[in-house]
């Protein structure tokens, strides 16, 4: 196969040149320069796809995914690989389908749900070996890359519990962990706002990810991305440090006005530590606006004894009387995304609040009630000037942190089109950067950061997962109200020298695999 009269942007952040590439089974066997100025004709071989002068190149790598459900169901997830998505960073945020304690309902209950998976859905495997042979068997649209969760196997030993671990139970989550990496997972995550990683210190996390082998990562949601946005920086550092690891800061922000512009000074820190040696980068998304669970906006303590024992404080006047007087009043900025039901989806509490005659913080109690906890949300938090100040970082991977797909309502945006966006909104519009160092940030940049073997440039040998877009319609109109909406200019996707999307159509078979690091 080959692929002419195409704009080659071969990931490395080399300028755009003309010329052709050649593909012979799942690899690139060559790729030809063409001579200064020359397009060849059309092209009428079968074998041959006429890039008509578009660009091509490697096929975009999401830095930070939660779509580890994603094979588990029915209907293709199409929501990245539409956006020219080959490969798919999984198990961040501290949290991975794997490694599950038999019989553990906290969990089921808990992360599983938040999944959108239904407790019968989580009996097939609990070890990380089992989990990734049950991907295998399902199939993947994209690649994926899997973390392994620190929470996950917390709570796999200790429960969802505030308790610090003994030493035995230190013992058993390293072993855990030197399972799925055994198995095939690329690195560590640790979700440090969330139960149950919340309540792990420092000391905790850097002894297990001591455990990684030479050039794994260590990626973090920090402790804190508002005001103690800069002590949780140093606490990441300090694990690379001290863990001798590679560092992935997950979605680089500031929340909350008051901590608007932090990024500067975070972004400091981080390249002071480059310029000592330490392997640390940092991902983004394209948006003003984060999403995750509703309960985040309460107290963190609220879920320290499991999902079933949240819902019975949320019953106790003497809780809400506390979780009150420590909520943080901004309910305009929330949006409930999706919820079990399916109600209040789409809608900002206070709205709601107004509409059920309570006020926001009892609007937020009782939807969490009726719906067991399961509601997700879209949180107007960030400013545009820091999404900005962190998108012309060199060292910034693109990341669509989108939630688990196939939870319905509104989700994020983000989810359907961060990397067209990032084309065009900050590349064609904006130019806040360029069109082949933006590329450099969705190919090679994430593929050298995770270890992805054999991707993220255009080069003789690589495998052929590329993507022919227009540089000048590529982009995504999908709002936080609308936004199932697909990209548009992704003319052509390839994963290992198949066609897999034609004219943005995707042809129907699960073509992805189940990386593992080299």
């Amino acid at each position: 196969m080959k692929i002419i009269n195409a704009r080659i942007i071969d990931g490395t952040g080399r300028e755009p040149y003309l010329g052709t590439v050649v593909i012979n089974g799942e690899r690139i066997a060559a790729v030809e320069p063409a001579a200064a100025g020359s397009v060849t004709g059309e092209a009428t071989d079968a074998e041959v796809i006429d890039a008509g002068g578009r660009i091509v190149c490697p096929g975009f790598i999401d830095a930070h995914s939660h779509a580890d459900n994603a094979p588990l169901l029915a209907e293709d997830d199409l929501s990245k690989i539409s956006q020219g998505v080959t490969t798919e960073i999984v198990g961040n945020c501290g949290s991975s389908l794997a490694p599950i304690r038999a019989g553990d309902d906290a969990f089921a209950e808990g992360p599983g749900r938040l999944f959108g998976l239904e407790p019968d859905q989580l009996g097939g495997w609990h070890s990380s070996t089992e989990w990734f042979a049950a991907v295998d068997a399902a199939g993947t649209v994209t690649n994926v890359c899997h973390l392994v969760g620190h929470g996950t196997l917390r709570q796999a030993v200790i429960g969802p519990t505030a308790a610090a671990p003994s030493a035995e139970d230190l013992a058993a989550m390293g072993r855990l962990l030197d399972e799925a990496l055994d198995a095939g997972a690329f690195g560590l995550s640790t979700g440090l706002v969330y139960p149950p990683g919340r309540y792990a210190d420092t000391e905790e996390v850097i002894a297990l990810a001591r455990r990684l082998p030479a050039g794994r990562v260590y990626a973090s949601h920090i402790r804190n991305e508002s005001a103690g946005l800069l002590d949780a920086i140093d606490e990441a550092l300090r694990i690379g440090r001290e863990a001798g690891c590679r560092v992935q800061v997950s979605h680089l922000k500031a929340s909350g006005r008051a901590n608007w512009g932090a990024v500067g000074p975070a972004l400091e820190r981080l390249d002071a530590a480059r310029a000592e040696g330490l392997p640390v980068t940092q991902d983004v998304y394209p948006y003003v606006a984060s999403s995750t669970g509703l309960t985040s906006t309460l107290a963190g303590w609220l879920l320290d004894a499991g999902p079933a024992e949240a819902l019975r404080r949320l019953r106790d006047p003497a809780v809400l009387d506390r979780l009150r007087a420590e909520a943080d009043p901004h309910y305009e900025r929330i949006m409930i995304s999706s919820t079990r039901s399916h109600a209040y989806e789409g809608r900002r509490v206070p709205e709601l609040a107004t509409e059920l005659g309570l006020d926001p913080f009892e609007t937020v109690v009782r939807i969490l009630l009726e719906e067991e906890l399961h509601v997700t949300t879209v949180l107007f938090t960030m400013c545009e000037e820091d999404v900005v100040t962190v998108l012309r970082s060199p060292h910034s991977a693109i990341g669509s942190d989108g939630l688990p797909p196939g939870l319905g309502g509104t989700p994020h945006p983000r989810l359907y089109g961060t990397f067209p966006r990032v084309l065009g909104e900050y590349v064609r519009r904006r130019k806040i950067i360029g069109l082949a160092e933006a590329v450099r940030r969705m190919t090679s940049l994430p593929a050298s950061i995770f270890g992805v073997p054999d991707r993220g440039t255009i080069a003789a040998g690589a495998v052929a997962d590329l993507v022919c877009f227009d540089p000048d319609t590529v982009d995504h109109d999908g709002s936080f109200t609308d936004p199932a909406v697909p990209p548009v200019g992704i003319d052509c996707v390839l994963q290992a020298g198949r066609v897999v999307i034609t004219d943005g159509v995707w042809g129907g078979t699960r073509r992805g695999r189940r990386l593992v690091p080299a």
